[in-house]
Protein backbone atom coordinates (compact mmCIF):
# COMPACT_ATOMS: atom_id res chain seq x y z
CA UNK A 1 0.00 0.00 0.00
CA UNK A 2 1.03 3.65 0.12
CA UNK A 3 2.70 3.48 3.05
CA UNK A 4 5.35 1.04 1.45
CA UNK A 5 8.53 2.81 -0.23
CA UNK A 6 9.39 0.11 -3.05
CA UNK A 7 12.51 0.20 -5.34
CA UNK A 8 12.13 -1.30 -8.86
CA UNK A 9 14.72 -2.75 -11.20
CA UNK A 10 13.26 -0.67 -14.18
CA UNK A 11 14.95 -2.89 -16.64
CA UNK A 12 13.46 -6.18 -15.40
CA UNK A 13 10.19 -4.81 -13.52
CA UNK A 14 11.14 -6.59 -10.30
CA UNK A 15 10.96 -5.01 -6.78
CA UNK A 16 14.36 -4.92 -5.03
CA UNK A 17 13.48 -3.53 -1.69
CA UNK A 18 10.83 -2.51 0.27
CA UNK A 19 11.23 -0.03 3.29
CA UNK A 20 8.22 -0.15 5.70
CA UNK A 21 7.00 1.46 9.12
CA UNK A 22 5.20 4.87 8.10
CA UNK A 23 1.78 4.56 9.48
CA UNK A 24 0.23 6.67 6.86
CA UNK A 25 0.77 7.65 3.28
CA UNK A 26 4.51 8.14 1.96
CA UNK A 27 4.39 11.66 0.08
CA UNK A 28 7.92 11.88 -0.97
CA UNK A 29 10.92 10.52 -0.67
CA UNK A 30 15.13 11.19 -2.11
CA UNK A 31 18.12 9.44 -2.11
CA UNK A 32 21.56 11.12 0.14
CA UNK A 33 23.94 12.08 -2.40
CA UNK A 34 26.36 8.52 -1.65
CA UNK A 35 23.24 6.29 -2.50
CA UNK A 36 23.32 4.90 1.46
CA UNK A 37 20.32 6.61 2.70
CA UNK A 38 16.94 6.83 1.27
CA UNK A 39 14.73 9.75 3.42
CA UNK A 40 10.94 9.72 3.15
CA UNK A 41 8.15 12.31 4.28
CA UNK A 42 4.74 11.22 4.90
CA UNK A 43 1.59 11.94 6.27
CA UNK A 44 1.86 10.54 9.38
CA UNK A 45 3.64 13.46 10.00
CA UNK A 46 7.23 12.01 10.09
CA UNK A 47 10.88 12.33 8.56
CA UNK A 48 12.25 8.68 8.07
CA UNK A 49 15.74 8.20 6.69
CA UNK A 50 16.42 4.20 5.81
CA UNK A 51 19.39 2.06 5.30
CA UNK A 52 19.39 1.56 1.46
CA UNK A 53 21.32 -1.65 1.98
CA UNK A 54 19.93 -3.04 4.27
CA UNK A 55 16.19 -1.68 3.86
CA UNK A 56 16.47 -1.00 7.87
CA UNK A 57 14.97 1.99 9.56
CA UNK A 58 17.80 4.13 10.69
CA UNK A 59 15.98 6.64 12.42
CA UNK A 60 12.36 8.97 12.86
CA UNK A 61 12.87 12.69 12.88
CA UNK A 62 9.32 14.14 14.36
CA UNK A 63 8.10 17.43 15.01
CA UNK A 64 5.57 18.94 12.13
CA UNK A 65 2.34 18.60 13.44
CA UNK A 66 0.75 18.26 9.48
CA UNK A 67 1.88 16.23 6.40
CA UNK A 68 5.22 15.86 5.48
CA UNK A 69 4.93 16.61 1.43
CA UNK A 70 8.72 17.11 0.49
CA UNK A 71 11.97 15.92 1.62
CA UNK A 72 15.34 16.76 0.56
CA UNK A 73 19.50 16.32 0.92
CA UNK A 74 21.86 19.11 0.80
CA UNK A 75 24.66 18.16 -1.58
CA UNK A 76 27.02 17.10 0.85
CA UNK A 77 24.37 15.02 2.48
CA UNK A 78 25.14 16.60 6.07
CA UNK A 79 21.48 18.45 6.30
CA UNK A 80 18.16 17.51 5.11
CA UNK A 81 15.11 19.72 4.15
CA UNK A 82 11.56 18.83 5.07
CA UNK A 83 8.32 20.96 3.96
CA UNK A 84 4.80 20.50 5.37
CA UNK A 85 1.51 20.93 5.49
CA UNK A 86 2.20 22.83 8.65
CA UNK A 87 3.61 25.64 6.79
CA UNK A 88 6.89 25.26 7.71
CA UNK A 89 10.59 23.73 6.65
CA UNK A 90 12.77 22.35 9.28
CA UNK A 91 16.29 21.90 8.13
CA UNK A 92 17.69 18.36 9.78
CA UNK A 93 21.53 17.93 11.09
CA UNK A 94 22.32 14.54 9.81
CA UNK A 95 26.10 14.64 10.08
CA UNK A 96 25.70 14.06 14.01
CA UNK A 97 22.20 12.33 13.79
CA UNK A 98 20.66 14.72 16.53
CA UNK A 99 17.84 15.83 15.54
CA UNK A 100 18.82 19.14 15.76
CA UNK A 101 16.13 21.21 13.75
CA UNK A 102 16.16 25.14 11.68
CA UNK A 103 12.70 26.03 11.95
CA UNK A 104 12.23 28.51 8.63
CA UNK A 105 8.89 30.53 8.75
CA UNK A 106 7.17 32.38 5.87
CA UNK A 107 4.92 31.00 3.96
CA UNK A 108 1.18 31.02 4.71
CA UNK A 109 0.16 27.92 2.90
CA UNK A 110 1.44 24.05 2.91
CA UNK A 111 5.05 23.97 1.64
CA UNK A 112 4.85 21.31 -1.36
CA UNK A 113 8.24 21.40 -2.58
CA UNK A 114 11.99 21.75 -1.25
CA UNK A 115 15.38 21.77 -3.21
CA UNK A 116 18.54 22.63 -2.63
CA UNK A 117 20.99 24.80 -4.84
CA UNK A 118 24.26 22.34 -6.15
CA UNK A 119 26.09 24.82 -3.79
CA UNK A 120 24.32 23.96 -0.55
CA UNK A 121 23.98 27.67 0.39
CA UNK A 122 20.08 28.27 -0.94
CA UNK A 123 17.38 26.19 -0.28
CA UNK A 124 14.49 27.01 -2.47
CA UNK A 125 10.59 26.22 -1.64
CA UNK A 126 7.42 26.25 -3.18
CA UNK A 127 4.11 26.48 -1.55
CA UNK A 128 0.55 26.77 -2.35
CA UNK A 129 0.37 30.36 -0.74
CA UNK A 130 1.38 31.08 -4.75
CA UNK A 131 5.09 31.75 -3.85
CA UNK A 132 8.69 30.23 -4.00
CA UNK A 133 11.15 31.55 -1.51
CA UNK A 134 14.90 31.49 -1.74
CA UNK A 135 16.54 31.26 1.91
CA UNK A 136 20.16 32.17 2.15
CA UNK A 137 21.19 29.29 4.60
CA UNK A 138 24.86 31.62 5.65
CA UNK A 139 22.52 33.77 7.04
CA UNK A 140 23.38 34.01 11.01
CA UNK A 141 19.13 34.85 11.50
CA UNK A 142 18.82 30.67 10.83
CA UNK A 143 21.87 29.42 12.79
CA UNK A 144 19.57 30.09 15.90
CA UNK A 145 18.01 26.37 17.16
CA UNK A 146 14.43 26.50 17.60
Amino acid sequence: GGHTIQLWDIATDEQLKAFTGHTDWVRSVAFSPDGRTLVSGSQDKTVRLWDTTTEQHLETLTGHTSVVWSVAFSPDGRTLASGSADKTIRLWNTATGEQRVILLIGHTAPVKSVAFSPDGVTLASGSEDSTIRLWDLTSPMLLQKD
